[in-house]
């Protein structure tokens, strides 16, 4: 089963962002979060640009949660409202597929 590009995304919408995905840390994100140089959405749609691009060839990622960049826009608006969940806010994770969750997501 292929993948699709979550609704609302196409690949030419993807924000290009100036860090390595492979080295930065969440404390790093958080940082750029906090000011304001990156978003839960612009990093979200790069994780997706490259589950997307790499996938194929990995056949790591069964599923992205259809409501993903939905649900970064809501985290966006809570950061601007001065609301921060804990380190983990806005940063998207993957979640083994044996893990119940309460969204879309075929668990």
């Amino acid at each position: 089963m292929a993948l699709a590009w979550p609704k609302g995304l196409g690949a030419e919408q993807v924000t290009q962002l100036a860090v390595d995905l492979d080295e930065i840390t969440i404390a790093q994100l958080q940082d750029a979060m906090l000011k304001g140089t990156l978003t839960s959405r612009a990093l979200c749609e790069s994780y997706i640009a490259r589950i997307m691009a790499r996938n194929a060839d990995l056949h790591a990622v069964i599923e992205i949660n259809p409501d993903a960049l939905s649900i970064a826009d809501a985290l966006d608006a809570e950061r601007r409202a001065g609301k921060i969940r804990g380190p983990l806010h806005g940063i998207p994770v993957l979640i083994k597929d044996n893990i119940a969750t309460l969204d879309k997501l075929q668990t």
